[in-house]
């Protein structure tokens, strides 16, 4: 069978350094192309150990981008840029599936949200996919199983590794700054407070921080509930919920983000209840893997008829 070809655009981000091993040990795909304008010309390997011999990064305009006949396009790039590729594509009349890992289309109705444990059919028959934010996804799996519960807006303390403020340098990404230190940020409106809002249609409150170590994130979420619930109820509507996903862990203990790291589940706990229906939990999974790369693989695999976790683990 011949494969399909992919192209990975911003290629030099934390994202896209998740996503090169997964796709270059993909039996299905080959990976064309993988776009950096800071790399260009530089061999991929020497970058990323597992990366294929003889690939290199390319300064790729969008035009390039859509020149290249791919089947699949996944966009690991900042909020605001993504467009200028799906533009390209469109005006060249080719349909490749697109994969966009930034904030621009989560809104956006003519593109399907790439949340796999809730949206799997859809995304099987979609060719253009919004990959969720990373805090978004955890709080979306972790508040489903009781969304037709809550009585008020789920309030949710959420400490993100700095990986996730990118690599461009701020102090979200400073060590020096987050050395003995908890930095909170977007206080209010953060934009995965929109979207989890939006995609569950109930308001939720975000609270995000960063914290010195680099990778994994952490979310403490209170919400109150239309009855009380035990923390064995709880417990079992959510092993009902997930029965079957291959990424999503359910246990009485509350997950530690070190145990998360470096690995492709949601891990989610604690379950502690009160006798006047509120609800408190834990979920914490890796921001890099997770929260973005490993659901872009998830819905690649969706989009293009492949098993569902080819190319995610070794």
């Amino acid at each position: 069978m011949q494969k399909k070809r992919v192209g990975l655009i911003g290629a030099r981000g934390h994202t896209g350094a998740q996503l090169i091993p997964m796709l270059a040990r993909h039996s299905g795909v080959e990976l064309a192309c993988v776009s950096s304008r800071e790399l260009d010309g530089e061999a991929v390997i020497d970058h990323i150990a597992d990366a294929p011999a003889g690939l290199n990064f390319q300064a790729l305009a969008p035009e390039d981008v859509a020149a290249l006949n791919l089947d699949a396009v996944i966009l690991a790039l900042p909020n605001g840029v993504a467009s200028r590729f799906v533009e390209a594509i469109d005006r060249a009349g080719a349909s490749p599936v697109i994969i966009d890992l930034s904030a621009d289309r989560r809104f956006d109705a003519g593109w399907t949200y790439g949340l796999p444990e809730r949206n799997r059919d859809a995304i099987s028959k979609a060719r253009r996919i919004a990959n969720p934010g990373c805090y978004a996804t955890g709080m979306q799996l972790a508040l489903l199983p009781y969304v037709d519960l809550l009585a008020s807006a789920p309030r949710v303390f959420g400490v993100s590794g700095y990986s996730g403020a990118g690599t461009t340098p701020s102090p979200k990404n400073d060590p020096e700054v987050l050395r003995d230190n908890l930095l909170p940020y977007a206080l209010t409106g953060h934009i995965h407070e929109r979207e989890v809002s939006h995609q569950l249609a109930h308001q939720v409150i975000f609270m995000p921080h960063v914290a010195p170590f680099f990778r994994g994130i952490t979310l403490t979420i209170t919400s109150e509930l239309t009855r009380p619930l035990s923390s064995e109820e709880a417990v079992a509507l959510a092993r009902s919920r997930y029965q079957g996903e291959a990424l999503i862990t359910v246990s009485e203990d509350i997950p530690l983000v070190r145990d998360a790291a470096y690995t492709h589940r949601v891990n989610i706990g604690g379950f502690a209840t009160t006798s006047e229906g509120r609800l408190t939990l834990v979920a914490t999974l890796d921001n890099l893997l997770k929260g973005a790369a490993t659901q872009a693989m998830q819905n690649l695999n969706l989009a293009m008829g492949f098993s569902e976790l080819e190319g995610v683990s070794p």
